[in-house]
């Protein structure tokens, strides 16, 4: 036997224990490791996002939409007038949480593609350390509520992984949706890494859940320790489409806005000069190439648009009030002057409504046109729970006012956005406008520098990238102050820029042409905010210099390959990655994409549930894919087995010829693809029992549309019934089988894409 003394002793963590061990607790010292704190004073952060907001939509920037809340913010800090995110949504909110350039992360495009390259895989890379946890590690609570867009659609299941949801990339608390959108009424939401139903009742909105969420984590956090700073990202799903408010702030526009894009733009302009937003010389640029002068517009078409813009207003107003109830709660807690908040929004204001806008923008998608005067009889309901509305484009670049074009472009229209920063009490700040360049990887390293922290040069063992943004802080105490930044690049999909010491090159690159084709402009944006004087003929070496500096910028930031491909970017996959034909969903569960669960869009595909019916009362879904804007949906209702395909809010309803079984049976529905659409056939226990035809079929691409089992939440795809609508026997399984036969989907997948960023 062997004697116990002389074992090894087990590996401990007494090397970093400042008492001593002894034989016994006699002849022991006790200690305690100090809690980990950032620096005394550190304030709290709070960081709000808004989507798809322009540079012109808050009334501090010189919108007529009342956003009061915002102003006060405002008043009582600093207006950034030359401030600049990306183009797009995934890769501003990759640049925002880590103070990197979205290339070097892995997010040069949309979170939802991953093309096989380093910087561009869809999620953020481990070397570059988010806000969160570098605050974490010092002491910070961190939260995350509303939209993330963050993790590629292969990492997003309900049993993970998910290292790159929030509470895998620092983050103690999240309560949000994880796609580019979402139904304000009905939104898909996750509570850390489960999924939840939106509270019940009427009158719920996403932007007061949010808010109500918000000063619950605050809360928690201030009660649990209150000597611990917290850092509290808020990103709202508004003003992405569908634009959806309540009622009563949709009416208080009428009216307001039926003298036109045109008219607003120019009233826009003279309010931004009198704020001081933009300088006195500053010119409109000219209107965008498909949006039609107000003037030429009928009398219909008028009032249409109108009551789009009507919708947005209410919805931006309505934002604002939520904003103004969690100032007023840090005001309440004492909280609000130990806070530093910044606002900002992600992108430019989206063009992609076209020139009428729409009652629900998939349409597009499907290649339904909108039928004018459906959308004139369907007016008031614009903004309520059966639309998934988007105005036209020429009240987006109202929005953007001055500047040309929209998001997704490297024109101002798509990058200059309003940012508003309130300092700590502490500070001292003179509030006021600051005009230095300034870029959304500024922030983090902003931040930092409030808080007091350094960014860790290696986090979990990873050796992490420097931070490419500097700090704001200098601005704050001198408006007059010389920006510190010399440079800074843009790229999304081709489209390409750069900045430096006051002049701007871009090009308007068309996908396909070669770069070298490119024609390169140039403008003096100091003195030219809106891009209205080419003068790269002028200055033919100046813009071979600065493409030649594009260039260096591109290697140096992992730009490269360069990357203008539509449908072929949505066709890269991992051909490692599996492509199943069959699935078998058990009740309750959910699939929340292509990726994960079955692609139906364009191929042929058969829907089998083994199910016992107790008696003729068993009713409920059988299976669903998405939701109230579109989706299809295969349940049992009055005894009979129906078929419901919503094609973006117009439906092709089935019902069979003769009632479902009790006991034991299998219900099923057919789909054979015929060119773009379909023929569909019903099946009771193999028996066919009824068919249709059907003009359409769903394009591919709607990530925000998942596919649930003996259920269909959070809103129902049929007006048949509501949510959820459990199936109320007992659904054993129900299986899918996918035909090989699936027609190319890829550029719908791309457009898809791009409308739900």
């Amino acid at each position: 036997m062997t004697d116990m003394t002389e074992r090894p002793c087990p590996p401990s963590n007494s090397h970093s224990f400042a008492g001593t061990v002894g034989r016994t607790i006699a002849e022991s010292t006790p200690a305690w490791p100090a809690p980990i704190r950032p620096p005394a004073g550190a304030p709290n952060v709070v960081v709000i996002v808004l989507d798809d907001v322009g540079f012109a939509q808050l009334g501090c920037f010189g919108a007529r939409i009342r956003t009061p809340h915002m102003d006060s913010l405002a008043d009582s800090g600093l207006r950034y007038t030359n401030f600049h995110a990306t183009s797009l949504c995934s890769t501003t909110r990759a640049c925002l949480l880590t103070g990197r350039n979205h290339h070097s992360v892995g997010m040069g495009f949309l979170a939802d593609f991953d093309t096989g390259y380093p910087n561009a895989r869809g999620s953020v890379s481990p070397s570059a350390g988010t806000l969160a946890e570098m605050l974490g590690a010092r002491g910070y609570g961190t939260h995350a509520l509303g939209k993330w867009h963050l993790a590629g659609p292969a990492q997003m299941s309900p049993s993970g992984p998910f290292h790159q949801w929030p509470t895998g990339r620092g983050f103690d608390r999240w309560y949000g949706f994880l796609w580019g959108e979402d139904d304000q009424w009905a939104p898909e939401l996750w509570y850390d890494q489960h999924r939840v139903d939106p509270p019940a009742g009427d009158g719920y909105h996403l932007s007061e859940d949010l808010v109500d969420r918000a000063k619950e984590f605050i809360g928690d956090h201030v009660t649990a320790d209150p000597s611990r700073p917290f850092f509290t990202y808020l990103a709202f799903g508004a003003c992405h489409a569908p634009h959806q408010a309540p009622r009563e702030f949709i009416e208080r526009y009428r009216g307001v806005f039926d003298e036109g894009w045109d008219v607003e733009r120019v009233r826009v302009l003279d309010e931004q000069i009198r704020l001081g937003v933009v300088p006195p010389e500053t010119r409109l640029a000219p209107r965008n190439p498909g949006v039609p002068a107000w003037d030429s517009l009928t009398p219909q078409e008028r009032k249409l648009c109108a009551r789009m813009q009507e919708t947005f207003a209410g919805f931006m107003e309505h934002t604002d009030a939520q904003i103004g109830r969690l100032l007023d709660f840090l005001r309440q807690q004492a909280l609000l002057d130990d806070t530093v908040v910044m606002l900002l929004s992600d992108n430019g204001a989206s063009g992609e409504g076209g020139r009428h806008g729409s009652l629900n923008e998939y349409r597009y998608f499907l290649g339904l046109p909108d039928d004018f005067q459906d959308n004139i009889d369907a007016m008031d309901e614009l903004g309520g729970p059966w639309t998934h509305n988007h105005y036209p484009a020429g009240w987006a670049q109202a929005g953007n006012t001055p500047f040309k074009y929209y998001k997704s472009y490297t024109f101002a229209g798509g990058i200059r956005t309003p940012l508003i920063v309130k300092p700590a009490a502490g500070s001292r700040v003179q509030p006021g406008v600051r005009d230095q360049f300034h870029h959304v990887i500024d922030l983090a390293p902003t931040i930092l520098d409030l808080a007091g922290v350094s960014a860790p040069e290696t986090y979990r063992g990873i050796a992490q990238q420097p931070l490419h943004g500097v700090s704001m802080r200098y601005t704050f105490h001198d408006a007059d102050a010389p920006t510190t930044r010399d440079r800074q690049y843009f790229e999304t999909a081709g489209q390409r820029g750069l900045w430096r010491d006051g002049w701007k090159i871009i090009t308007h690159h068309q996908p396909g042409e070669p770069f070298e084709h490119d024609q390169w402009e140039l403008y003096q944006v100091d003195e030219d905010r809106s891009e209205t004087q080419d003068r790269a003929g002028e200055y033919p070496e100046l813009v071979e210099d600065m493409v030649a500096a594009w260039w260096r910028e591109a290697e140096r930031y992992d730009v490269l390959p360069l990357d203008d491909r539509k449908r072929e970017r949505a066709e890269a996959v991992d051909p490692a990655a599996s492509v199943r034909t069959r699935y078998e969903f058990l009740p309750g569960t959910r699939a929340l994409n292509r990726v994960l669960g079955p692609d139906f869009a364009g191929r042929s595909f058969t829907i089998t549930a083994d199910v016992h019916r107790p008696d003729k009362d068993a009713d409920g879904v059988l299976l669903a894919h998405g939701r109230r804007a579109a989706g299809f949906s295969l349940f049992v209702v009055d005894n009979q087995l129906w078929f419901d395909y919503n094609l973006a809010g117009r439906h092709v309803v089935l019902t069979s010829d003769f009632p479902v079984p009790t006991g034991d049976t299998r219900l099923a529905v057919r789909l054979d693809r015929n060119g773009l659409g379909a023929e569909a056939t019903l099946y009771i226990d193999d028996t066919a029992s009824a068919n249709c035809h059907l003009d359409r079929t769903l394009p591919g691409g709607f990530g925000c549309l998942s596919t649930q089992a003996g259920h269909n939440s959070p809103s129902p795809v049929s007006d048949r019934y509501q949510s959820p609508f459990r199936f109320a026997g007992t659904l054993r399984k129900v299986v899918v089988d996918l035909d090989n036969d699936q027609q190319d989907t890829a550029e719908e997948v791309w457009q898809a894409a791009l409308a739900q960023d």
